[in-house]
């Protein structure tokens, strides 16, 4: 019986380790390489899928700030979250998600901070220049970096109108005429910039001035959603009473001054009045105003009214409660209650 020789069985496993070697590793001229442009084609369409797959549900468009998602995980950017929310309180209906129809609230809703996070990275055009850029960095390049921007001339307060290219401004300036414009011509553009000053410096000297008065009251109240008895049902806020003066008031509020149907348009507004509940024997003449308050996010802008009450004129007409946009309304109409806080300032006789 013949003897084996251990450095043949030795040499023969070493062919075999190398040989399941050679079968796990793909030989390189079965790789698929990937030309520039190609990749570039893929990372294109892998960038529009995504898009399509993380757009808001309600207007298609990529979200530029809060995503929320309802509970089955259907994306809605922050504004038309709030816009369904508020066309359900007007209609007095539950709102409900465009894509399964499932009930969502603010408490049932929440935030994808992955989904944000990923969109904030997507490219996006600039709008001036047509490069695209990341959505995250893409506001500061057109405020501040890109040359196709639109900017004015730096003599616009004299009245000139022009508007072009970031990088045409200096040529412009140089040739503009209106440096060297009469005072007659100048003076027009300077009272209309004046008169503008004068109605902000008169509002704050109006607020200045009621503060000296001798009685203010200033109440932090909430007013909460109602429906009224008609035969279409129109939504409608109010207070809780609240005292001030010694008397009794309440505070209510419309939409866009009780239209029949305001879900029908986009644009919305609220006005409000306050109304006298106790019978006053002497005219009460009453300064008030609106303010945000400690418990409140209301995003308002600060305007007087005056009324007189009396025993026979005891409601103030309907104002309108100065918000910067329909957004911020459609944000009200959304929350469960609204918070503000109301200064009366009440002129001694």
């Amino acid at each position: 019986m013949s003897e084996m020789n251990p450095s043949s069985s030795v040499n023969e496993s070493n062919e075999a380790d190398v040989k399941e070697v050679d079968e796990i590793k793909e030989p390189d001229n079965k790789k698929i390489k990937l030309t520039t442009s190609e990749k570039d084609t893929f990372s294109e369409k892998l960038e529009h899928r995504l898009g399509g797959i993380l757009c808001c549900a309600v207007c298609l468009d990529l979200p530029k700030t809060a995503i929320y998602q309802c509970t089955n995980g259907h994306l809605m950017c922050a504004g038309c979250f709030t816009h369904l929310l508020a066309d359900a309180r007007l209609r007095d209906e539950t709102a409900t998600c465009p894509n399964c129809r499932i009930e969502i609230s603010k408490t049932s809703a929440s935030r994808n901070l992955a989904v944000e996070k990923a969109v904030s990275e997507l490219p996006s055009e600039c709008q001036f220049c047509g490069k695209e850029y990341p959505r995250n960095s893409l506001e500061y390049h057109e405020d501040s970096q890109c040359e196709e921007r639109l900017t004015m001339c730096r003599y616009s307060r004299i009245g000139c109108p022009w508007r072009g290219p970031f990088h045409e401004h200096l040529e412009h300036e140089n040739l503009c005429t209106h440096p060297h414009n009469t005072g007659a011509q100048i003076l027009d553009v300077l009272n209309v910039i004046s008169q503008e000053k004068k109605d902000e410096k008169y509002l704050y000297d109006s607020i200045f001035e009621l503060l000296s008065y001798e009685k203010i009251v200033f109440n932090d109240l909430q007013m909460k959603p109602y429906r009224t008895d008609e035969f279409i049902h129109k939504l409608y806020y109010e207070t809780s009473r609240f005292t001030a003066y010694n008397h009794q008031w309440v505070v209510k509020a419309r939409i866009n001054n009780s239209q029949i149907d305001p879900a029908h348009t986009s644009e919305r507004e609220m006005s409000y009045q306050i109304i006298l509940k106790t019978r006053t024997q002497v005219p009460l003449s009453v300064h008030y105003m609106v303010l945000r308050g400690p418990f409140s996010d209301i995003k308002v802008n600060a305007k007087i009214y005056k009324f007189e009450f009396t025993e026979q004129e005891n409601e103030t007409p309907y104002t309108k409660l100065p918000l910067p946009d329909s957004a911020e309304c459609n944000r009200l109409l959304a929350a469960k209650v609204i918070n503000f806080r109301l200064i009366m300032f009440l002129l001694s006789k």
